[in-house]
């Protein structure tokens, strides 16, 4: 009896010891440090040098990107990887060449259904055309938690398609992607207005 009552005193030591620290770890000085996100630097001049594919396109890129050949199993001939080394981002374009308006239509829906494909992640998904004399299409930009946040296809009226798709290389939060994303998609609009055919 007298053993069951030390264990239960020694328990109980324990945990008015236990408590005691607890309580005296917890003063007024403490401060949670608030959740930080990496600082972006934007280049300060935009400058931009020629591209030239083999693949029935050209066009003006910003100097800090690079662009190769898509290596991946599944890649065809003419798919393209824009890398946005700085922001950790990757712009990947696929030229298709078409005949016939059953194949433009083809290509067309394909790219209407890789951007809906998000619709379970996106909160809106917003269309906007977009041409000048060379080229004619659509920007996809959608908001919300989704992989991919902007898409396009673009085309001439009889020969050339380039649909694209911008990610990011990590799990992204739309905090703090908001200021890359919109200095992206302002690059890539003026990619694409700079786009010529061969």
């Amino acid at each position: 009896m007298e053993d069951k009552m030390r264990k239960r005193f020694s328990r109980f030591s324990l945990a008015i010891v236990g408590l005691s620290f607890v309580l005296v770890s917890c003063n007024d000085d403490y401060t949670p440090k608030p959740r930080g996100f990496q600082r972006i630097e934007f280049p300060n001049e935009k400058t931009y040098t020629n591209y030239s594919s083999d693949c029935g396109f050209s066009m003006k890129i910003p100097s800090y990107v690079t662009v190769e050949p898509d290596n991946h199993p599944n890649a065809e001939k003419c798919w393209y990887n824009v890398n946005y080394g700085p922001f950790g981002a990757t712009l990947h374009l696929s030229y298709k060449s078409f005949t016939n308006n059953n194949e433009l239509l083809k290509l067309t829906e394909d790219a209407r259904t890789m951007v809906y494909k998000h619709t379970i992640k996106a909160d809106e998904i917003y269309e906007t055309q977009i041409g000048n004399a060379y080229i004619h299409g659509m920007l996809y930009e959608l908001s919300g938690n989704t992989a991919t946040n902007f898409q396009f296809y673009v085309l001439d009226s009889t020969h050339h398609f380039i649909r694209g798709a911008l990610y990011f290389n990590s799990q992204t939060n739309n905090d703090s992607i908001a200021p890359v994303l919109t200095y992206l998609k302002t690059d890539i609009v003026d990619m694409l207005e700079s786009l010529r055919w061969k």
